[in-house]
């Protein structure tokens, strides 16, 4: 297939544009500029120096891609932002590159971002994910695989979120919000487990029912989490989701979200 690269667009000799590539009118790539094959850049998209984007992307206009950080700490150092295969950028988008940090801004494969959504430095988001309308997130964020995020939410810098999470639209997401589950309310708190998107990734009624227990220790028994950890790590045949769930919260540098609908541990 034919790369089609308007006359009204301004492309850097240096920038690498694959096969089939269309860039629609009065948008900008910079140089050291990577774009794959098959991929689709609407008008008014601005792509600027280090980016790397896969193939069979689609870059709506007024995009803005590898911007520098917003970040008094930067001092130009050659960094980038890389955007998976077959992930969609919407209208208005900004996504800044990296700083020396980890040197590099990362989108995943297949994901969805969602017009207005900013994605600042250093950030880390998985594969398969929505991060819908207007969703901010600050530097350092990790957002693992499978994972939505509500439209207008805002995310803190440094905050850890699990893979397989559906949080509310509107959050205020200032703990790291641990893998398979549901958040949502002021402050937010963990409201059950992520059966819907569960099933609907193939997870079978048994996992999803270890994994409901292992958090009904650690979210609604125990007030202390240190303490329903070690009996989740005691109490609790060793399982891939056992590990996934422990190896986060230990890992955990800005503590968890809230539980909610705690009972005494004499219950147990």
């Amino acid at each position: 297939m034919r790369t089609e690269v308007s006359a009204l667009i301004s492309v850097h000799p240096d920038a690498v544009i694959g096969e089939g590539v269309v860039i629609e009118p009065f948008s900008t790539i910079h140089e050291n500029v990577v774009i794959g094959d098959n991929t689709w850049i609407g008008s008014n998209v601005t792509i600027m120096p280090g980016a790397r984007i896969g193939s069979n992307c689609k870059i709506f206009p007024g995009a803005v891609i590898s911007a520098v950080p917003q970040d008094l700490k930067f001092f130009g150092e050659i960094t980038t932002v890389e955007i998976g295969d077959h992930t969609t950028i919407r209208e208005y988008v900004t996504i800044n590159r990296g700083t020396i940090d980890k040197t590099k801004t990362v989108v995943g494969k297949h994901c969805l971002i969602m017009a207005y959504v900013h994605i600042a430095h250093d950030c880390e988001v998985g594969d398969h994910c929505i991060i819908a309308n207007a969703v901010n997130m600050a530097g350092h964020v990790s957002v693992g695989n499978s994972t939505v995020i509500g439209g207008m939410s805002a995310v803190h810098q440094f905050v850890k979120i699990g893979e397989h999470v559906m949080i509310s639209g509107g959050s205020l997401i200032r703990k790291d919000v641990p893998p398979f589950i549901k958040a949502g309310r002021e402050p937010l708190s963990y409201v059950g487990i992520n059966t819907t998107g569960l099933k609907r990734r193939g997870f079978q009624a048994f996992e999803i029912d270890l994994i409901q227990a292992i958090y009904r220790i650690i979210f609604v028994k125990f007030n202390n989490t240190s303490k329903a950890l070690q009996y989740v790590i005691e109490n609790f045949d060793d399982s891939a989701y056992k590990t996934i769930i422990v190896d986060f919260i230990k890992s955990s540098k800005r503590g968890l979200l809230k539980g909610y609908g705690r009972e005494s541990a004499k219950s147990l």
